[in-house]
């Protein structure tokens, strides 16, 4: 996210709309604008009459005016803000959006795409009572630079679909026989990992796989990459609407949005560690604990599990971990 905001480079208009054009690759012509009374809007212009598709699947969003206009023979989609506190919020709203209209084809699947995006943006609204903590960020960002190396060898459609944490499935990712759970730690400070659940290490694919990235926080390393930073990232390596899309609702799930606060801290992998689950790793699961006894969570000391580590690219094919 910027220090400035492109709404400040717009004055205020008598009349009509003051605008700044949006230099993304859409089919449709995007902008910033401000209208008499100072707000900031984000204006999409449309080709033909969509007051039907609007009608039927208009969306209502708290501090925010969505609407259809018809003016000078044009129809827009107009958003408008309602509360100036809320800018930031806005923003990343309408930036997210914008990367979304990329993959729109005309001015109807573009009208689509914006309504489902700001559908998916309500449902985060409803449930966001705070930001993410500290250990939410890291193990995003951990999800997340799976998610990276994993688009590498299967395509971002099926990686996506096999990004399973958003979802509080047992494992973060499941795809094939396969399961991966992902953990991460801060720097060199701890020599454990937590498990949260008694399910969490326990998996009826038949390969199950630990990976932990040890995150370090340097703040003054061009190398380092903020949790902003690294969904662009991952944003950059979608090519199906179906992939857009997919990513979009599992970030709202997870609870994100790309808000300045996460333009810290600055994070980098300073190390992956791979585990087989298998044997005897020491590990509480479900069909081995006492009836009645449940949401049991536990620290796992890493030199415990020292001699299960294996290759790191074991989860990405092969006799460990088959993608199919």
């Amino acid at each position: 996210m910027t220090e400035t905001s492109p709404w400040d480079q717009i004055t205020v208009p008598a009349c009509g709309y003051n605008v700044l054009r949006l230099a993304a690759r859409m089919m449709v012509p995007c902008f910033w604008a401000k209208d008499p009374i100072g707000r900031c809007l984000f204006i999409m212009e449309l080709d033909g009459d969509h007051s039907a598709e609007f009608g039927k699947h208009q969306v209502i969003i708290k501090g925010l005016e969505v609407d259809l206009r018809t003016e000078s023979g044009i129809q827009r989609l107009i958003l408008s803000l309602e509360k100036q506190a809320d800018r930031d919020l806005f923003e990343a709203l309408c930036r997210t959006l914008a990367k979304a209209l990329e993959n729109g084809s005309n001015s109807p699947s573009s009208l689509s795409i914006a309504l489902s995006h700001l559908r998916r943006w309500k449902a985060f609204m409803s449930g966001r009572a705070q930001h993410l903590s500290a250990e939410e960020v890291r193990g995003l960002f951990a999800e997340l630079s799976y998610l990276i190396e994993f688009i590498a060898h299967v395509g971002a459609t099926q990686a996506v679909e096999a990004w399973k944490g958003p979802e509080k499935s047992h494992q973060d990712f499941i795809y094939g026989n396969t399961a991966v759970e992902i953990k991460s730690l801060s720097g060199a400070e701890r020599s454990t990992v937590r498990i949260s659940s008694e399910d969490q290490l326990e998996s009826l694919n038949d390969d199950l796989f630990l990976r932990i990235y040890r995150l370090s926080n340097i703040p003054d390393s061009p190398a380092g990459r903020s949790l902003n930073v690294i969904v662009e990232e991952v944003q950059n390596l979608l090519d199906s609407a179906e992939a857009v899309e997919g990513f979009e609702v599992k970030l709202v799930a997870h609870s994100y949005a790309p808000l300045p606060e996460y333009d810290e801290p600055l994070f980098i992998v300073s190390d992956i560690q791979t585990y087989r689950v298998e044997g005897e790793f020491p590990r509480l699961v479900r069909s081995e604990i006492p009836e009645g006894v449940g949401r049991v969570g536990y620290d796992l000391k890493l030199e415990s599990i020292a001699k299960y580590g294996c290759n790191t690219d074991s989860v990405f094919g092969g006799s460990n971990g088959t993608v199919s």
